[in-house]
């Protein structure tokens, strides 16, 4: 209708006999100038359906559908991005983009709620890196849902997604963005416990006296060590160094562990 009153259609017609009906008899323009009168009467209509990639087209189109595509490649993008060698999700989500791309040549898209989006995964990437107790957090979650509200712009309905769609998406992925964030850099802060770079802060036992070097009792091992300061036998010492000789620099500690 609104088409109808914007004078972009001729007239609107419920099934295929009506549409028929209003276009015998009526005249077309040719190319080349000429005019020719419509005579339907007699015409047999002949239903062509749909092949498989004009099916597939049509599907991937759907805005709901569109709006899940950019949203599922902006996430497998993100895991494989901060988990390097995963590989699937890469895959997955480079080709969940594409299509999305692909489906926005179709649809009418306002690329300032692209754009909102995407900051929307910065806030909750800065989120991880700035103390704002939850203000990003909260921005990015608004960003993401005027994003996804503006996202599609079209003048019917049928060509935009649904708000009851939108809005539980965009909120459940974007704490899907925050948890994986929040999963990754508390992997990435943890403390190492394998290798030589494990050792550094534990606490062991000095052996022997260190003066400046000596022995000693960590981690049920007996290590080479050397020390700036001169520590008794028995002392509990702290490892602040390992050298590339299997040798430690340690410090006097008043810690009772290890």
């Amino acid at each position: 209708e609104e088409a109808f009153k914007g004078n972009l259609i001729d007239f609107i017609a419920k099934d295929e006999t009506e549409l028929i009906d209003n276009l015998n008899g009526k005249k077309i323009k040719r190319f080349d100038g000429t005019e020719k009168s419509l005579s339907l009467d007699e015409e047999i209509i002949i239903d062509l359906p749909l092949s498989p990639r004009q099916k597939f087209l049509l599907t991937i189109s759907n805005p709901n559908l569109a709006y899940i595509l950019l949203m599922l490649g902006l996430l497998g993008l993100y895991f494989e991005f901060s988990n390097p060698g995963a590989i699937l999700p890469g895959v997955l989500g480079g080709i969940c983009l594409l299509l999305a791309i692909f489906s926005f040549q179709i649809l009418p898209i306002n690329y300032v709620g692209l754009l909102l989006i995407l900051l929307a995964i910065g806030l909750f990437i800065l989120e991880i890196k700035v103390q704002s107790y939850g203000i990003l957090s909260v921005g990015g979650i608004i960003a993401m849902l005027v994003g996804s509200i503006m996202l599609i712009q079209a003048p019917i309905p049928e060509l935009r997604p649904s708000l009851n769609f939108i809005i539980p998406v965009a909120v459940g992925l974007s704490l899907i963005f925050i948890f994986l964030i929040f999963i990754a850099v508390r992997a990435h802060s943890k403390k190492v416990f394998t290798g030589k770079e494990g050792l550094v802060g534990e606490i062991g036992t000095a052996s022997t006296r260190i003066n400046p070097e000596g022995k000693v009792f960590v981690l049920g091992e007996i290590w080479n060590a050397e020390s700036e300061e001169d520590i008794p036998k028995g002392s509990k010492v702290e490892i602040i160094e390992v050298f590339k000789n299997l040798k430690i620099k340690v410090k006097k500690t008043d810690h009772k562990g290890g």
